[in-house]
């Protein structure tokens, strides 16, 4: 049975708790990059015109979901790139995890996007990665 959403938003106390499902881990890694980028801007009006690359190495699942969406969130801060259009690979190797991965996007134009909130930063407050039935599930707090 496919997952019933891509993503959620949660009430925190003062900032977004993100989770993204997924018929695979992988899935649910490009939802919770979506869902984070909803955050921001409408994602729907995000046209994948650019595209971004993110290859970074993880000790675990946790940290490798940190690397995914802040290296994604860098893009934003360093180039105004919104994304809405995401794929990742996650290999282990030698007890690593090795993330390879794209976001295609374009630059945030206020007369095309709506301003949403700012993403300041992933955080690891809340974070769980689980298979719930035949569905993954990823969840991390951003802060706002």
């Amino acid at each position: 049975m496919p997952c019933e959403k891509e993503y959620e938003h949660l009430p925190h106390t003062a900032d977004v708790i993100v989770v993204g499902y997924g018929e695979t881990l992988e899935e649910a890694f490009e939802n919770a990059a979506k869902g984070t980028f909803a955050v921001i801007t409408d994602v729907n009006k995000v046209e994948p015109k650019e595209c971004r690359t993110v290859e970074d190495e993880a000790d675990d699942l946790q940290q490798a979901l940190y690397k995914w969406i802040d290296d994604l969130l860098l893009y934003f801060d360093s180039e105004g790139m919104v994304f809405s259009k995401f794929e990742v690979k996650l290999t282990k190797i030698d007890g690593k995890y090795k993330i390879e991965g794209k976001a295609c996007g374009e630059k945030f134009d206020p007369s095309k996007h709506e301003y949403g909130t700012i993403v300041k930063a992933m955080t690891y407050a809340e974070m769980k990665i689980e298979k719930v039935g035949d569905c993954w599930r990823v969840q991390f707090v951003v802060d706002i």
